[in-house]
């Protein structure tokens, strides 16, 4: 039950600092680029990285694991989430897979969002 704990709170935190930090931004430097997503989606992937290395050189609770990579992070951004399983493939000697999942994620993912977008002007 603690691990749920651990994952929600440290969600709310990361949805709470994504809405912030990407507010923050926007106003600051406009919007005609997504400048708050791109820094969220950066500090993001640098994070990920930066926690499990430490985590897995560490003692420490299993619920650091629940709480910062998966809590925050995972409600901070999703795409740090994306670079850092790629770059295992990769690390692992998983060169096709690594690109299949930075090319299927990039070309499926904006197929999706087109759909997505396309049914959603459906209801409007």
């Amino acid at each position: 039950m603690l691990k749920y704990l651990a994952v929600g709170i440290g969600g709310f935190v990361g949805a709470i600092a994504r809405y912030l930090l990407g507010t923050y931004i926007g106003s600051r430097y406009g919007m005609r680029f997504p400048y708050g997503t791109f820094v969220i989606n950066m500090t993001g992937c640098f994070l990920i990285g930066l926690v499990l290395a430490v985590l897995a050189r560490t003692t420490a609770s299993t619920y650091w694991r629940y709480l910062i990579p998966i809590g925050f992070i995972g409600a901070y951004t999703t795409f740090s989430t994306f670079e850092y399983e790629t770059l295992r493939a990769i690390q692992d000697g998983q060169m096709l897979t690594g690109l299949l999942n930075i090319g299927l994620s990039v070309i499926v993912g904006f197929i999706a969002v087109w759909a997505g977008d396309a049914l959603g002007r459906v209801f409007v």
